[in-house]
């Protein structure tokens, strides 16, 4: 049975946080300890995929953390969001990576549906009665996601969508498909955004991918045939959808770093937890100042990425308008340190750290992905780069 992880904190590592907020960290971790910490090394070795879970997650409000509550959301913002996965992360990054994803997809529908679409969808996806995939990646467009070539043709009062899409998160096991598809010419500005019920005739789904981590949730790709959409579920206007979607990936960014804070927040503890515990040499790890430097440089990374997440998203919620370049530079940031810090973990618990009684070895895997998704750390360093260079030519 694979050991169970606690959170212990000495020093408040959220200051300058409201009560609410502090509430909504508090909630998170509760239900983080009661219904994910128990299970999680299961669902890791399973593959299952943890449903129940995720909808008593929907019954406290985290399936729809900044959706508004117009739409049946929590209304809440980017940073009160980013709380919350960091709390969940630290005991199962890929459930809370899951629900992140989740909670952009949901974001995305309920932004720019049409009163229609919004009222069928929106309550049960930000509930999460209902769960969705963001469906942009395609095998020959990954980081270049302008270059897509799945293309949704207008016939009458529907769009007809042919084409492919790879590693979608939740595939095959959620309800609706946020699906990118090409409506124009080549380039950003042919790119169009729809809802797609994920049981839509001339849909099918590809084996599930066998993964390094996040496998409490699936990955597959999906193969589009002649599959029919209602006209009125595109999302915005034609043109709209590569605009859509790298606002959503703003949110996304921050929503992944967040997962990156946890898995090191669990890490980090996990390591002072074994280090107070294990002797070698008639000591305790605790007193040995090589490791005890070690934990430092852990805590003051993890402290700067956290302190960077939260400037970002509270950058977002203002709409400044540097707001894209802080996201990516969060992302960049958290999701290296938080790789680094979890190995950092891994190292100082030796050859216990390499096996699956203890949860450090799942806290990296799962993290790993992390500084691939939601745009590369590469491509990050490039938004960041033409920023700085104060050029406006887009990602072709």
């Amino acid at each position: 049975m694979a050991a169970v992880m606690d959170i212990h904190v000495t020093t408040d590592p959220l200051p300058g946080l409201s009560e609410d907020q502090l509430a909504f960290r508090d909630a998170a971790r509760d239900f983080a300890l009661a219904e994910l910490a128990p299970h999680a090394a299961r669902w890791d070795a399973d593959g299952e995929f943890p449903r129940e879970a995720i909808a008593k997650a929907g019954e406290l409000g985290f399936c729809g953390l900044y959706t508004d509550e117009s739409a049946g959301g929590s209304g809440l913002a980017r940073l009160d969001a980013a709380i919350v996965f960091e709390e969940l992360a630290a005991l199962d990054p890929s459930t809370a990576a899951f629900i992140s994803i989740h909670n952009m997809a949901t974001w995305m529908l309920t932004a720019h549906a049409r009163p229609a679409l919004l009222a069928a969808w929106g309550p049960s996806l930000a509930s999460g009665q209902k769960l969705a995939s963001y469906c942009l990646t395609e095998p020959g467009a990954g980081s270049d996601a302008a270059s897509l070539r799945t293309r949704a043709q207008r016939d009458g009062d529907h769009y007809v969508i042919n084409g492919s899409k790879a590693f979608i998160s939740g595939a095959g096991v959620t309800d609706m498909l946020v699906v990118m598809a090409r409506t124009g010419d080549d380039g950003a500005r042919g790119i169009s955004a729809f809802a797609v019920p994920a049981d839509a005739p001339g849909i099918a789904y590809g084996r599930k991918e066998e993964k390094l981590g996040w496998n409490s949730q699936p990955t597959r790709g999906i193969a589009f045939e002649d599959v029919r959409v209602p006209a009125g579920h595109l999302l915005g206007d034609e043109g709209d959808g590569f605009r859509i979607a790298m606002k959503g990936l703003d949110g996304g960014r921050i929503n992944i770093a967040a997962c990156s804070l946890g898995a090191a927040q669990g890490a980090l503890d996990a390591a002072r937890r074994y280090m107070g515990e294990r002797r070698q040499f008639g000591r305790k790890l605790a007193q040995f100042q090589a490791l005890q430097f070690k934990l430092a440089d852990m805590a003051t990374q993890l402290v700067a990425a956290r302190q960077m997440v939260h400037t970002a998203a509270r950058k977002l919620d203002a709409r400044t308008a540097d707001a894209s370049v802080w996201c990516a530079m969060a992302k960049r940031f958290a999701t290296d340190a938080g790789f680094t810090i979890c190995n950092e973990a891994l190292q100082i618990h030796g050859g216990y750290g390499y096996i699956r009684e203890y949860p450090i070895e799942r806290l990296l895997r799962d993290c790993r992905v992390h500084q691939i998704l939601e745009g590369t750390n590469e491509i990050m360093r490039v938004i960041i780069a033409r920023h700085l260079l104060n050029t406006e030519e887009e990602l072709r």
